[in-house]
């Protein structure tokens, strides 16, 4: 799709088409010009062919309800997307924000691909719009949406928060700024630059260890952003918004589960806005996963540290739906 061209397109129609437009793509969610009757022939024509409304995506569906998306850029570099269905009726996105990572942690996918190159807005966009379709079937929409897949996101800052301005909209898609969630490694300049913008939207950290030294075998990034930098960026953000910031810590068998890191954890997240999000891992090859037992020993030891603290089941296991997984076959 090509929406940074539509104003282009449009530049010799009243304003209001504009928004006619918009609607017919982000709230009726339609996939072919012809369907909108609204605008005159020739004008759905030369939409039709500046502006192409089909995304290329091949669907995966898992047991579970998940839905991965593999899509084809027009470069044809690949790059993934995943819609989670929750119980409590929450159609939640996690979009890419870059073609492969340059990070390369270890028990990441997409680590194993290496970094390509940044996702413009559209194909930021793109992504969600693919989901909205698919959930409008069941007459549902899109209730959140984080950058947790594919890639870094605070290392393509200004183009994640132009999609994220453009997603939240009321002309477009009007997905309230709390219902974004940016998860980073912690690149600290991409901290700070959240904490000066004027919407809510969510920070979650990419922890994975207690102790730089286990975090440096993990993820190599860690050398340059440390444990200690990291928090204290973290601490200056909660002084600046007053909002909560999870951290994400992925369960994995035999490497960060044992329970003297989850004691090392609790006092090092023991703070009134700390939250930790314990995620069941998806497993990519190298890893595997902590068993149930596990995962509740370590959210226990957790919990009596006086931690705030939750526990995600992993979703799409039976689809590869952990990021990177299909790109790189």
């Amino acid at each position: 799709m090509k929406i940074a061209e539509l104003k282009q397109v449009l530049s010799d129609q009243p304003k209001y088409r504009l928004v006619q437009v918009y609607q017919a793509i982000f709230v009726d969610l339609i996939d072919d010009w012809s369907k909108v009757t609204a605008l005159p022939k020739d004008l759905r024509e030369k939409l039709a062919a500046n502006c192409p409304l089909d995304i290329n995506a091949q669907k995966f569906i898992s047991r579970d309800g998940t839905v991965k998306a593999l899509f084809t850029l027009e470069d044809d570099k690949k790059i993934e997307g995943v819609l989670m269905r929750s119980r409590d009726e929450r159609n939640t996105v996690c979009v890419s924000s870059q073609v492969g990572c340059p990070l390369g942690c270890l028990f990441c996918a997409t680590g194993q691909m290496g970094f390509q190159r940044n996702l413009t807005v559209d194909e930021i966009v793109e992504q969600v719009l693919f989901f909205a379709r698919e959930v409008k079937r069941e007459d549902s929409k899109i209730t959140n949406i984080v950058f947790m897949g594919m890639g870094e996101p605070f290392l393509n800052y200004d183009n994640v928060l132009s999609a994220i301005r453009f997603l939240n909209d009321k002309e477009t898609m009007n997905v309230g700024a709390r219902r974004f969630s940016i998860s980073t490694i912690g690149i600290i300049d991409g901290i700070k630059r959240l904490a000066k913008e004027r919407m809510e939207i969510n920070l979650a950290i990419s922890l994975h260890a207690p102790n730089d030294s286990l975090r440096d075998q993990l993820m190599p990034i860690n050398k340059k952003y440390s444990i200690k930098k990291v928090i204290s960026a973290v601490d200056d953000y909660i002084k600046i918004t007053n909002r909560q910031v999870m951290f994400e810590y992925l369960l994995i068998k035999n490497i960060n589960d044992h329970p003297e890191l989850a004691s090392e954890l609790g006092v090092l997240m023991k703070k009134p806005l700390y939250v930790v999000n314990l995620i069941s891992y998806n497993p990519t090859g190298k890893f595997s996963a902590t068993e149930k037992e596990g995962q509740d020993k370590f959210k226990k030891v957790l919990e009596e540290a006086g931690v705030k603290v939750t526990l995600r089941h992993s979703f799409g296991k039976d689809i590869a739906a952990a990021c990177g997984q299909l790109a790189i076959k």
